[in-house]
């Protein structure tokens, strides 16, 4: 039975969608990272300008190495941009900038959802490196009595499903917001802003995939849990 578990086909459509929503980003940036805006300015440039417009001068902007590992981070107000962002002119790096400057005004004006969010990071960092582990013990030896270690594992799950869940509506706010700054402040003519949209689009696409794989691995745990009750 362990070796060959049929559940697995609850999840696949997930991973399948998943690992398309993934091309579909790395394409979208890959491509867009080939056209520099009409404007010139820099992701880094673009970032600093509207922090600066939205009273956020006090947050800081650093370059990172590695790919796509853009993110802003809250506890030391601190806007963090790969290479192929921070010193880009592209019309991909412009809307990625913009975006983890959303983030950024999010922070500052307490948007609910983002603090949901992060309320929710220690309980599903803890969540989702013990759920597995645990379910998978009470699952093995559940005749000795430890089945209860599978509902333990379910519930610390839910807390990194709830987490998957908060992320969509902050992740599609952020883009909303960053082309709404690109166009106000020309940063990105008008008949640009499609392609920087593509982009933010494909993004979002990917945290959209990422909760529907928790969603279905929460359903294929409940059902492996209900066998074993059998």
């Amino acid at each position: 039975m362990f070796f060959y578990d049929p559940t697995y086909i609850l999840i696949l459509p997930a991973f399948l969608f998943a690992m398309w929503a993934q091309a579909r980003v790395q394409k979208a940036f890959n491509s867009y990272s080939r056209i520099r805006a009409r404007s010139g300015v820099t992701g880094a440039e673009v970032a600093r300008d509207i922090l600066g417009r939205s009273g956020l001068s006090n947050v800081k902007i650093e370059q990172i190495p590695g790919k796509l590992q853009d993110h802003y981070d809250p506890r030391v107000k601190t806007l963090r941009l790969s290479p192929q962002v921070y010193g880009s002119s592209s019309l991909a790096a412009l809307g990625v900038a913009a975006h983890e400057a959303g983030h950024a005004i999010q922070h500052d004006e307490n948007y609910v959802p983002l603090a949901i969010r992060s309320s929710l990071v220690p309980v599903a960092s803890f969540g989702s490196r013990l759920a597995f582990p645990l379910f998978l013990i009470g699952l093995i030896f559940s005749e000795t009595g430890l089945s209860w270690l599978m509902t333990v594992g379910i519930w610390l799950f839910v807390a990194a499903v709830a987490f998957s869940i908060a992320t969509l509506p902050v992740e599609y706010d952020a883009s909303r917001r960053a082309l709404a700054l690109l166009a106000q402040g020309g940063y990105v003519a008008k008949d640009e802003l499609p392609y920087t949209k593509e982009v933010l689009s494909a993004a979002g696409m990917t945290y959209l995939a990422s909760t529907a794989v928790a969603l279905t691995q929460l359903l294929r745990l409940l059902v492996l849990r209900g066998s074993r009750r059998d």
